[in-house]
């Protein structure tokens, strides 16, 4: 029951962390290509969470792997 807990946890982060790299990707692309100062905004403070659920990822994935 421990590991589908964690499996289930896992998932969700995953699902997350895609969904905060597709956010990234595109706040950030617009702010490259055409400067759009809102979009750099937007990046950073998605890449701040990322950063958070990036290190919950990590600290997970070692725990599943003992």
């Amino acid at each position: 029951s421990h590991y589908i807990i964690n499996h289930l946890n896992m998932k969700t982060l995953v699902e997350k962390i895609n969904a905060g790299f597709e956010a990234f990707a595109k706040d950030a692309a617009a702010q490259v290509e055409s400067g759009n100062k809102a979009a750099g905004a937007r990046a950073r403070k998605v890449s701040l969470e990322l950063e958070k659920l990036l290190k919950e990822f990590r600290k997970n994935s070692i725990a599943a792997a003992k």
